[in-house]
């Protein structure tokens, strides 16, 4: 997947709690405007301080110098299931996992990139701003915590009947 960091703002935790559900995503649908403009699937949100927050609809995380790395709550992330769950499989996997105030120089300079949400389940990116990430291809952790996931959802979930 391709990524831009967008022009429109996440809204900030202070005026709009993102763990609240208002229904309220016009800065998300602005920015997924952005994205298609510019030919990505997906588009970065910064906060008002400039750090980066989420995507328009997905999580995002980075490994860089061996750890994963997502941006903290207080930036105006949300809470998602898919994220706590990429955590906790990470630390369960012995992985360095962390949240973090997350500059856009830390996306230029990571080894690996993806997204997550609970429909998405995990995306590996490969460009971001027209940098590739890593070596442009997805990476082997990314690999790793992707077949965990679906291990842990397919063995723990629950079934649809069709």
């Amino acid at each position: 997947m391709k990524v831009v960091t967008g022009a429109t703002w996440r809204n900030s935790p202070a005026a709009l709690d993102p763990g609240i559900k208002s229904l309220n995503y016009l800065n998300n649908i602005l920015a997924k405007i952005e994205g298609q403009q510019a030919g990505a699937q997906e588009v970065i949100l910064l906060n008002p301080q400039g750090l980066v927050s989420e995507c328009s609809g997905d999580n995002i995380f980075f490994l860089r110098h061996g750890a994963l790395v997502t941006p903290k709550l207080s930036s105006g992330a949300l809470n998602g299931i898919t994220r706590t769950t990429v955590l906790e499989l990470a630390r369960k996997a012995g992985w360095e996992a962390r949240e973090d105030d997350v500059r856009r120089y830390d996306l230029f300079t990571c080894e690996e990139m993806f997204l997550t949400g609970t429909g998405a389940e995990i995306i590996p990116v490969i460009e971001v701003d027209g940098r590739s990430v890593g070596n442009g291809k997805p990476g082997k952790k990314t690999a790793e915590l992707i077949q965990s996931y679906r291990k842990l959802v397919t063995t723990t979930g629950t079934p649809i009947p069709a």
